[in-house]
């Protein structure tokens, strides 16, 4: 396999960072933990560690790199979530490290489609569906106050 142009490899990265900074700009919008800089590095770095394989092992299998990128960006979504007295917090937040990686991934690995179709997806899931959660807990809230005053009255 011949080794990957220096242009390619800058494309790739740089893919890399402008989806990752996508995504972390909407969770900075949200003021959460895991934000601009955070997302952009996590899919620099899943590209990076993609490239390396690439070029490291050329015709070894790069999907064993890969399944350690899994693992370690598993860890550092682990890092976001919290367990409170009110529930779980940080799920999403960790979900979203964890698509990031594999969008980091998708970019090095030069499937820039794929990598762009599932920064989209991530983007309106993370937008769209706050409303749509939204606006059923506000219905599931007013139902259960009906039923309390039905209760008490």
């Amino acid at each position: 396999m011949n080794p990957i142009p220096d242009l390619e490899l800058i494309r790739r990265l740089l893919t890399a960072a402008l989806l990752g900074a996508v995504l972390g700009f909407e969770r900075e919008v949200k003021q959460k933990t895991a934000g601009l800089r955070t997302n952009i590095l996590i899919a620099v770095g899943s590209a990076l560690f993609t490239l390396m394989s690439l070029e490291l092992a050329p015709s070894g299998d790069p999907t064993r790199i890969a399944a350690q990128i899994v693992t370690g960006i598993g860890f550092l979504g682990a890092g976001a979530i919290m367990r409170t007295n009110g529930g779980v917090q940080g799920l999403t937040t960790a979900a979203t490290v964890w698509v990031n990686g594999a969008v980091g991934v998708a970019a090095g690995g030069g499937a820039y489609h794929l990598a762009f179709i599932a920064t989209g997806i991530t983007v309106v899931t993370l937008v769209i569906l706050r409303r749509v959660e939204k606006v059923i807990s506000s219905e599931l809230r007013q139902n259960e106050d009906a039923r309390t005053r039905q209760r008490s009255d």
